[in-house]
């Protein structure tokens, strides 16, 4: 029986899509997201105890290191279009864990944001752009349900690894645990020999090399509303992580409901990928973006007008987690269509500049809507962005083209 995960067109250049090279990808992804993105979250309370800092000193380490994401971006897209995935993945491995290694060493703050800085950078190597890039350069439009897959395992991040951290932290300490997340990282590294060596794209080939044809200059409507989009789901994503469970408790629930309550946002987000895994990726990634435009809108509007009930609360954790499940597909699935696939990595890291600087401000806007206007205030303010969401999704898929996707 073949691995192929997808047969390559007669000729293609590239390697094919494997299941051992998907699922490689996948849990560096668990490992990689949990490790690193989800640091803060689980040791945030016990660095700020130990070294006297404030809540808004230590957040203010993750919030530098997505501004060097936001930096850097476009330099690693380019690369990994250049040179193929496999150095930069590994490279994001070892230098978050030299990241971990600093952070577990701290003893002055500015030492403390040095080591956000290493790994804001080996989070933007490592994580699911990067990924998306590899896939687009081994694959072109055919990555788009491999994007689905990896994107599957990427999401059980939170669900494996604050427990995982927390039992760490408990056992050997922040410092220690910080020690054992470098020493995944390491292991992580090597996953990604897995990922073939791609070499760069010929500029122009012949059809004797299968090489995808050029493609056509991109309209600038398309590129500013997939860049507002994209801006626009990523703080989003990053405020509502940092607020989901107070958003709830402001509803009226105690702190153990709404934790129970917000398991519901990650089924919602497993089912949406799953779904897409499974059948939805057949289908034009940029009509298929106004499913998560409209679930955020019905989730958001939801929470205004039932968040204080079972039902609506129950309803609003589980379609706003499928929304997001959802978008994480089609922000990384949308390039490939809309945008020249030889040139994923570089241009997808252009756009996203302005959604991960934006992303480093989203947790403490976030936290200043609801001290100045309430939680409903703050919903009400979300419900208006989710909505010109919308409007750009649907004025998106008017303006681009029409692929052919089987």
């Amino acid at each position: 029986m073949s691995t192929s995960f997808a047969a390559p067109a007669a000729g293609h250049p590239y390697h094919a899509l494997t299941w051992r090279l998907l699922a490689a990808l996948g849990l560096s992804q668990l490992i990689a997201w949990g490790t690193l993105h989800y640091l803060i979250a689980v040791f945030a309370a016990a660095i700020a105890a130990e070294m006297h800092w404030s809540s808004a000193r230590v957040q203010t380490g993750f919030a530098l290191a997505m501004l060097v994401m936001a930096a850097c971006s476009y330099t690693v897209g380019r690369w990994i279009d250049e040179r193929g995935g496999r150095l930069p993945l590994m490279s994001g491995c070892w230098i978050g864990a030299l990241g971990c290694t600093v952070l577990a060493a701290v003893d002055r703050y500015p030492v403390y944001l040095s080591a956000w800085v290493l790994i804001g950078l080996g989070m933007r190597l490592a994580l699911y752009d990067a990924v998306f890039a590899t896939l687009a350069g081994i694959a072109g439009t055919a990555a788009q349900r491999a994007i689905s897959v990896v994107t599957i395992m990427g999401g059980l991040a939170s669900t494996v690894f604050w427990p995982l951290g927390q039992h760490l932290l408990e056992r050997f300490g922040w410092r220690g645990a910080l020690l054992c997340y470098a020493g995944f990282l390491l292991a992580c590294s090597l996953l990604h020999l897995a990922v073939p060596k791609v070499a760069r794209r010929p500029a122009q080939a012949g059809p004797a090399t299968g090489a995808v044809a050029s493609h056509p200059p991109t309209q600038p409507a398309v590129a500013w509303l997939y860049t507002y989009c994209a801006a626009g789901v990523v703080f989003l994503q990053t405020g509502m992580a940092a607020h989901f469970i107070e958003l709830l408790r402001h509803a009226g629930w105690s702190a153990g409901d709404a934790v129970w309550l917000a398991t519901l946002f990650g089924a919602g987000q497993f089912c949406g990928r799953a779904t897409i895994a499974l059948w939805a990726f057949r289908f034009n990634p940029v009509a298929l973006n106004l499913v998560p435009a409209v679930l955020l809108v019905v989730s958001i509007a939801t929470y205004l007008g039932g968040g204080g009930l079972m039902a609506g609360a129950t309803t609003f954790a589980f379609l706003y987690g499928l929304s997001n499940g959802t978008a994480t597909y089609t922000r990384g699935a949308m390039p490939l269509v809309l945008f020249d696939p030889a040139k994923y990595g570089r241009t997808v890291g252009l756009m996203l500049k302005p959604a991960l600087a934006l992303s480093a401000v989203a947790p403490v806007a976030f936290g200043h809507g609801i001290d100045r206007w309430s939680a409903h205030g703050l919903a009400t303010g979300i419900l208006v962005l989710a909505l010109s969401l919308l409007a750009a999704s649907a004025a998106l898929y008017r303006l681009a083209p029409r692929p052919a996707v089987t």
